[in-house]
């Protein structure tokens, strides 16, 4: 191969460009999904008035629909023609970026203030939360793809993975100000303060977060360089079922496909139970934005190092220990009696152990990606099949059910408690119930950590010399694929002069 071929053929040697490219697309995705993320339940029971039981089954109908939905498009991306090279991925960010952000705005318009009945009101909703899934997931796969496309190096793939993780922190930081924003102070009837969410200013700044998720699409597309091309008409077109089969055989995939679904779960339902706990128990709707802060913030500090850590212990190893860390952090917050500590106090302790939760969880954070890729390479490797889309659909899934799981949880508590037994909008629990909830957020994230770590340590496969050994044997797959596709271009073109 001579100077010009390995040039063109290069699938290594990305540019801090190229990672901010790729950073700008969870930017995007994160403007949105935060917004669903942070305030949706919050919207549909405390502005619609919704039950916590007719919310947790909206949830549930959408998921089974994803069980369709997700790796149909998988199927689509791996497959759908692709006329100009260096595009097969990243097209799909202009596609769907603007029918993605529309449906988020949808999804917060308040119809019970245009008149609509409660029947109506939970269609709507259904309509457009499930309309706003399949929308995400046609932006998410091929995003995810693309970055077994932008580099085939390990080193440089996990820093894609941090760079994401940083984008996917900035884009949180979106909702996160917009807590701030969109919460009144209201006297009730005994003339209590009580924290209640304003409707009107939530849409205008959902508004404002679509559009700049549109331009973070568009500059991810226009930055994002995918070196690795592969042929559609070489690739092997196997029947989604026979790749789902491969992949759930593949110990690696399923084993991070459940952590990656007990992670959102953990973060889903931290944000989104958090803000009933402010609003209810703190009295401060507002402030749940900074225990956001607080989880998103060590991020910040721990992608500077986070590459020697991995360098030197694996990704395997240091997000489990950061795992069991927030396990323990949230555990020893939860032996501190709130009878003998001033409620103000308590939020600032509140707000300390979720730091101290957060660093644990900064590493699994930034290497969620990261080791999904290592999964994804594992399969190919095994299979010597490119099917990177459906790969991730069914990652994409199962994050989808941790979003699920942590709606169940939620709902779960609330019906405990009576939310919304009568019908009434902004649910004022006993102190009692009040103290329920406030437990229940911490020891609800302690569990699932403790189950993450055992997760990763115990079961996944993939340490750090196994997945060195999977870099090699995936870079002479690809080299033997550009000789082979050398030889047929080769034969072609001596059939076309031998005519």
């Amino acid at each position: 191969m001579n100077n010009n071929e390995e040039i063109k053929n290069k699938t290594y040697g990305i540019t801090t460009k190229d990672k901010i490219g790729y950073a700008l697309g969870d930017v995007g995705s994160l403007l949105v999904f935060g917004l669903a993320n942070t305030f949706l339940q919050v919207f549909y029971t405390e502005s619609l008035g919704i039950t916590p039981l007719i919310v947790m089954l909206v949830m549930i109908i959408a998921r089974i629909w994803d069980a369709v939905n997700d790796p149909l498009w998988g199927k689509i991306v791996d497959n759908a023609p692709c006329k100009k090279k260096g595009t097969r991925y990243k097209r799909w960010l202009i596609y769907l970026c603007l029918p993605l952000a529309v449906s988020a705005v949808i999804m917060f318009i308040n119809v019970k203030s245009l008149g609509f009945s409660m029947g109506a009101s939970i269609a709507y909703v259904s309509f457009s939360y499930i309309l706003f899934g399949m929308l995400y997931t046609g932006v998410n796969i091929p995003y995810g793809s693309m970055a077994s496309v932008i580099t085939t190096d390990d080193k440089e793939r996990n820093s894609l993975s941090v760079f994401r993780s940083v984008g996917s922190t900035l884009g949180g930081f979106g909702p996160m100000i917009l807590s701030f924003l969109c919460y009144d102070k209201v006297l009730d009837a005994s003339g209590t303060k009580q924290s209640i969410l304003n409707p009107d200013k939530l849409l205008i700044g959902v508004a404002v977060l679509a559009l700049l998720s549109i331009v973070a699409f568009i500059l991810c597309n226009k930055i994002s360089k995918e070196r690795v091309v592969v042929e559609l008409d070489s690739r092997q077109k196997n029947k989604t079922s026979k790749v789902i089969k491969n992949l759930v055989s593949t110990k690696s995939f399923v084993i991070i496909s459940i952590v990656g679904m007990l992670f959102l779960a953990a973060q889903m339902f931290q944000t989104t139970y958090n803000s009933y706990v402010f609003m209810k128990f703190f009295k401060s709707g507002g402030m749940a934005a900074i225990t956001q802060v607080c989880q998103y913030l060590p991020v910040a500090v721990v992608m500077v190092f986070a590459g020697k850590l991995v360098k030197k212990f694996g990704r395997k190893e240091i997000c489990a220990m950061g795992l069991l860390f927030s396990a323990i952090s949230f555990g020893a917050l939860a032996l501190i009696p709130i009878t003998v500590v001033d409620r103000n106090v308590l939020m600032y302790l509140f707000f300390v152990f979720s730091l101290l939760n957060g660093i644990g969880n900064s590493f699994i954070f930034l290497m969620i990606w990261a080791l999904a890729n290592d999964a994804v390479d594992d399969y190919f490797v095994r299979t010597k099949s490119h099917d990177e889309g459906t790969a991730y659909s069914i990652f994409i899934f199962m994050r989808k059910l941790g979003q699920t799981l942590a709606a169940i949880i939620v709902n779960i508590s609330l019906i405990s408690l009576g939310y919304g037994k009568n019908g009434e909008l902004n649910f004022l629990p006993t102190e009692a119930q009040a103290t329920s909830m406030y437990y229940q957020s911490i020891i609800i994230p302690a569990v699932l950590s403790l189950a993450m770590f055992i997760l990763l340590w115990f079961i996944y496969p993939l340490n750090k010399k196994r997945v060195i050994e999977l870099q090699e044997q995936k870079k002479l797959i690809y080299e033997s694929e550009i000789v082979s596709s050398q030889e047929e271009k080769s034969d072609v073109d001596k059939g076309e002069s031998d005519e």
